[in-house]
């Protein structure tokens, strides 16, 4: 009976597609008690204490001809509408609701409202540390030649409405990206190449809209083998924004080693070029990591580019890491020693030190099972003077930040069936 079903979808030209269909929510509650995080503290002031919490529904289908995804998600702090409002503060927003056209085996397009994420994520991340986490509309053109090469072409053009003629962009975000990123597979090494022009609007002296483009070109390199593991990466920026000459770069170096399989330590650092506070010329030096994950480089109480130090006097960051885990427990320690890559001045004009200070973080956590994950963490500062001229405050307050986070996800539905398709022979 089975043979004579074969040979008559044969001969009906009837194809069977695999596919597959899931239903997942995620659910992330956490706690802040901020004295001093992403800026000095001053003790006259009393530390903000709040719940945050990230709500989300995601639809998602695979086929083999293509791939959609839509995710809802609500974002609120616990308290910030009446118990008997009637609408929510921020409502509900779509993350991310695209669709992936696959052409053949070598060719896809993936366009509409999605996260993009490379390598380590530094330069494109999806920034899920943030509650809204970060999402692009962009139309991807990726080429697969075999498993171990691959090649994306990466555009974007941003407006504000449908409009009959050319209007100003307002919104603080790109004008338009178009990008290259090329990534291998070479035994123990992964090689990545990127090639990124960002056009951004501004305003000239006629209070004109304008668009500036910069460019940034990089690569990042990864090495694994049995317990070493490590990784490098350098970046270069050029161009114009807002008018200003633009010449940055940025290089970073990490090396871990498991001294067992639950005891893993790491040494590195970062260096992103800034730009010296008595310049004289209007040149500007100081490398933007743009739409990265910020929040997982230089100390996770975001004093650096997590939404501010852009166009600052960069930074040096030589970071240790010590981590454990071991069945359902994790824990790590993260030092940072931080310095400024360019010039220092008080308010007088007098140099001061490129020190900036020392951050110490730690986070534990315990995974209750495959959906729900606890963690807690704990960070301090302790700033110097040059801190406190590029980020006010005071350095002698108990600059700390504590936190404490539930995330849940679970797959709700799940199903995979097949699709028979008659054709014409």
């Amino acid at each position: 009976m089975k043979k004579i079903l074969a040979i008559l979808c044969i001969g009906l030209g009837m194809t069977s597609y695999a596919q597959e269909f899931e239903v997942s929510a995620e659910l992330k509650p956490r706690f802040e008690y901020r004295h001093g995080y992403k800026t000095l503290a001053v003790d006259s002031v009393d530390a903000a204490a709040f719940v945050s919490q990230r709500t989300r529904l995601n639809l998602g289908y695979n086929s083999e001809t293509f791939n959609a995804y839509f995710s809802l998600q609500n974002v609120r702090v616990w308290g910030d509408v009446a118990t008997l409002a009637t609408s929510d503060k921020n409502g509900t927003a779509i993350h991310q609701a695209w669709a992936e056209v696959f052409l053949n085996k070598q060719f896809s397009l993936k366009f509409g409202r999605q996260e993009i994420s490379y390598d380590d994520q530094r330069i494109f991340g999806s920034v899920d540390w943030a509650q809204q986490a970060r999402s692009h509309d962009a139309l991807i053109v990726t080429y697969k030649p075999n498993v171990n090469n691959r090649i994306d072409l990466g555009l974007a053009i941003s407006s504000e409405d449908e409009t009959l003629f050319e209007a100003d962009y307002t919104v603080n975000n790109y004008k338009s990206f178009q990008y290259v990123w090329y990534h291998t597979n070479l035994n123990d090494f992964g090689l990545s190449i990127l090639a990124l022009n960002n056009g951004y609007a501004f305003y000239d002296e006629n209070y004109e809209q304008q668009v500036d483009y910069n460019q940034t070109f990089g690569t990042h390199a990864t090495y694994g083998k049995n317990k070493i593991k490590a990784d490098a990466s350098f970046y270069f920026q050029t161009g114009k924004i807002a008018d200003r000459d633009l010449s940055a770069y940025n290089v970073a170096l990490n090396l871990h080693y498991a001294i067992t399989p639950e005891f893993n330590v790491g040494f590195g650092g970062e260096y992103l070029s800034g730009t010296d506070m008595n310049a004289t010329n209007n040149k500007l030096e100081s490398f933007n990591p743009w739409y990265g994950t910020n929040h997982k480089f230089n100390g996770w109480m975001d004093y650096f580019y997590v939404g501010n130090h852009i166009n600052n006097v960069g930074l040096l960051d030589i970071n240790a890491t010590i981590a454990y885990q071991k069945n359902k427990f994790s824990a790590k320690l993260v030092p940072h020693f931080f310095s400024s890559a360019a010039t220092i001045v008080d308010s007088t004009g007098d140099e001061l030190s490129n020190g900036l200070g020392t951050e110490i973080d730690m986070v534990l956590g315990y995974k209750f099972s495959k959906d729900i994950l606890f963690q807690v963490g704990y960070s301090q500062m302790f700033a110097t003077e040059s801190m406190e001229v590029i980020k006010g405050g005071d350095k002698d307050a108990t600059n700390n930040w504590a936190w404490a986070m539930i995330s849940v996800k679970p797959s709700l539905f799940k199903t995979s069936f097949k699709k028979d398709e008659t054709t014409n022979p």
